[in-house]
């Protein structure tokens, strides 16, 4: 049998059901925090008149909002009474759901039951007018009690006192029913249910069990089916599912699946759990942070918060266009990273925030600036001085839903590896097959590296960079002259520090200016330089082993950098060829550790 947590009310209940809900929760609604998203919906579904919405943008303090808001749902229940069905639709969409708690609570008080849409009145309560004789006796104690107390009869749903008909007894209908296994009223989830507080039916594909959940909180073998225990994925294994790769999604209960379960009312579950396919304890209280960040985010930060949010919305930023490139330049105090738009999706999903060292999500980027007391990424986090909270209001950036899927927002272990690395190779820019480094972000192309990858090699593998830095880790830290570092032999530790140094140069030569070799490309290049040099040139020699000496192989680099000074003298590739040669003597300088 369903059970009314998979039912949707408004396929059930009339419009004159809807109407009473509604007259019913007005000021619930109307107490709503930061209700823009909730009259925005309004608007968009042609429930709030445009001018009447300008109107309210412009309300500043929370009881005006309230205010607004109130009268926006009366004069909507006043002119758009048999329109309660679109209203509520309107409302119960789920990203309008998840960004505001109590509606999900209003919902939840049809699908349960718990919303009692024909009870009496709580001034009939303890009447002892039987229902034989209620008719005349209770309208005239209605009549009498209006005398003493105006105020008790706004809740009356009989005629007025100017009707002198006697009212037709109304009977009671039948109270649309949802079965469920909870006593009527109790407004919990599937999670919470008393039934349901050890174990849950759970089926996959056509195989059934019970879920015990506190083997489930500890890592265990959790679900019992065909006498035999099974951990979410062996289960979603034995239910023929094991294609999905997703448990949450594909083991369900009563149709629901339990990624929903979880989200709604978050499960702390250990880090080991479901063979390390569940989320670690931060993550599993997703749901809970997420509703967090999307609420009244001004309650985290403060007078000194709202106080700058709302300058924000009073400057008249005409020209955007600063924030439309794909990646943006963020700042935390004395944090900078890069923020990547398209790997965005919340504050703790999506590693989108790329620094020196790592990539993360702005919830981490935020809290390594230990000088934060009480870090806010919507806060803190600038970009081209304004705060990421105001690029969600720009529609800059967008926060996904909680529900969704997407790699971004995956918690399975291969989506979490794929974002700590970079999508692009870290040498030539582009993206393709990567290699990706078990140590740092950096990704590459198995040939633009050196030493080139093997790619059918196995096991961790650390890229030039972070062996580089391991190297000098362990080594003397003694310095040495210039002289004594160009008579190193390339063999053996050396020829990383040339590797590194190549790379560099690659990697700082952004346009390609310097890789190919001139000749083809340059007009009457050879009639100025006689001796060629150019990047690739001196990577393959590198790899052919043909540089004895370090100073072999920085006499090549020292050759592009003359020649660049022979041909284009002082115009914009001399200087951007100046430029690189300032870069690559200081970085020689440090590899070698030179005094």
């Amino acid at each position: 049998m369903g059970v009314s947590a998979l039912m949707d009310p408004l396929d059930f209940l009339t419009n004159e059901d809807l109407l009473l809900f509604f007259r019913r929760k007005k000021t619930e609604m109307s107490c709503i925090d930061q209700p823009h998203t909730f009259l925005t919906q309004l608007r968009d579904y042609d429930l709030l008149p445009e001018k009447l919405y300008k109107k309210l943008k412009t309300m500043r303090s929370r009881e005006q909002k309230q205010k607004g808001v109130y009268e926006v749902l009366e004069c909507l229940e006043k002119e758009n009474p048999n329109h309660m069905h679109q209203f509520w639709g309107c409302v119960f969409k789920d990203h309008i759901l998840q960004q505001y708690p109590t509606l999900r609570l209003l919902k939840n008080s049809l699908t349960d039951g718990s919303f009692k849409f024909y009870e009496k009145p709580s001034y009939a309560e303890g009447s002892p007018e039987t229902e034989k004789n209620e008719g005349k006796q209770e309208k005239a104690k209605k009549d009498k009690k209006r005398k003493v107390d105006d105020a008790s009869g706004e809740d009356s749903d009989g005629p007025g006192p100017s009707s002198s008909s006697k009212p037709a007894r109304k009977k009671l209908s039948k109270k649309l029913s949802f079965s469920s296994p909870v006593k009527k009223g109790d407004s919990q989830e599937i999670w919470k249910w008393p039934i349901y507080k050890t174990q849950l039916p759970v089926t996959c594909g056509t195989q059934e069990g019970n879920l015990h959940r506190d083997k489930l909180a500890k890592g265990e073998k959790c679900i019992f089916a065909q006498k035999r225990w099974f951990s979410p994925s062996g289960f979603e294994q034995f239910g023929g599912k094991e294609r999905c790769k997703n448990w949450k999604h594909s083991i369900r209960c009563m149709k629901t699946p339990l990624k929903k379960l979880i989200e709604t009312t978050p499960v702390r579950l250990s880090d080991s759990s479901a063979d390390n396919s569940s989320t670690n304890s931060s993550e599993t209280s997703l749901g809970t942070e997420e509703e967090r960040d999307a609420e009244d985010f001004e309650e985290q930060g403060g007078m000194e918060f709202r106080e700058r949010v709302e300058e924000e919305e009073e400057e008249d930023m005409e020209d955007l266009s600063v924030f439309q490139t794909p990646s943006l330049p963020v700042t935390c105090v004395s944090l900078s990273g890069t923020l990547h738009k398209y790997r965005f999706a919340s504050g703790l999903r999506g590693k989108c925030i790329r620094t020196d060292e790592s990539w993360l999500t702005p919830e981490e980027f935020v809290k390594q600036e230990t000088t934060l007391t009480d870090p806010n990424w919507r806060r803190d986090i600038m970009c081209h001085g304004k705060t990421l909270n105001f690029l969600l209001k720009k529609d800059i950036l967008r926060i996904h839903s909680l529900l969704c899927e997407c790699e971004k927002c995956s918690d399975q272990e291969h989506d979490l590896l794929v974002q700590r690395n970079d999508d692009v190779c870290y040498e030539c820019g582009s993206d393709g097959d990567l290699v990706c480094c078990d140590e740092c972000p950096r990704a590459f192309h198995s040939q633009c590296h050196l030493p080139a990858v093997n790619e059918d090699s196995t096991g961790e593998w650390m890229c030039t960079f972070c062996v580089l830095r391991t190297n000098q880790q362990w080594r003397n830290s003694s310095h040495i002259t210039e002289e004594e570092a160009l008579n190193l032999p390339v063999s053996s530790q050396y020829r990383l520090y040339c590797d590194y140094l190549l790379l560099y140069m690659y990697r700082e030569d952004a346009q390609r200016v310097f890789v190919k070799d001139p000749r083809k490309t340059v007009r009457r290049y050879a009639e100025f330089v006689t001796h060629p040099m150019w990047l690739d040139k001196i990577k393959l020699k590198l790899e052919a082993k043909e540089y004895q000496t370090v100073r072999d192989f920085v006499s090549d680099i020292q050759l592009i950098f003359s020649n660049c000074k022979t041909f284009n003298r002082d115009n914009e590739f001399g200087k951007m060829g100046a430029r690189l040669k300032d870069l690559i003597d200081r970085e020689f300088k440090k590899v070698f550790s030179i005094q």
